[in-house]
């Protein structure tokens, strides 16, 4: 499976062309490092909260055991995050500010999992979980609805690490 991840990966970034990655003009919000291949820092890929508004963009309301009630979060699908840093790993380490970090499969990628930056329109401040969280599509699968899938919803995100 992990190797039919990582060819689908790499035939989704061959089949779309990946534009160069400008520089950030604003604070660095999140670092992509690992098995990428197109970079603006270095052997890195960093992202100010403008780059990652530019990527195709998901808005959804769910219930989450993090919040109360439904709230809408709304920010960039993963896919196109890694799409955009020509990633061809499986495996992506999400890590949080506080170093806490969560493998997640470069397969979830494949839903409609999404990096927030915006909680009920509002961007997300260090204190409500952000700058970014990673959000799966509760809303469309109820099925996600568990431990596994929490696990992995990783907030306070810095940085994504791809690897094999």
């Amino acid at each position: 499976m992990r190797s039919f991840v990582g060819a689908l990966l790499a035939s989704l970034i061959s089949a779309t062309s990946v534009p160069a990655l400008d520089a950030p003009t604003g604070p660095v919000v999140l670092t992509v490092k690992g098995e990428i291949s197109n970079t603006n820092a270095g052997d890195t890929a960093q992202f100010d909260l403008a780059m990652l508004d530019g990527l195709k963009h998901r808005k959804a309301e769910m219930e989450t055991p993090w919040t109360e009630g439904k709230v809408t979060f709304e920010g960039p699908l993963l896919r196109e995050i890694l799409t955009a840093v020509g990633a061809t790993g499986t495996i992506l380490k999400v890590r949080a500010l506080n170093d806490y970090a969560a493998d997640v499969p470069a397969d979830d990628a494949r839903l409609q999992t999404i990096l927030a930056t915006k909680l009920d329109g509002k961007l997300m401040s260090v204190r409500d979980k952000g700058p970014l969280m990673l959000v799966y599509p509760f809303d469309l699968d109820a099925d996600l609805y568990n431990e596994k899938y929490f696990s992995r919803s990783v907030w306070q995100i810095k940085e994504i690490e791809v690897g094999r």
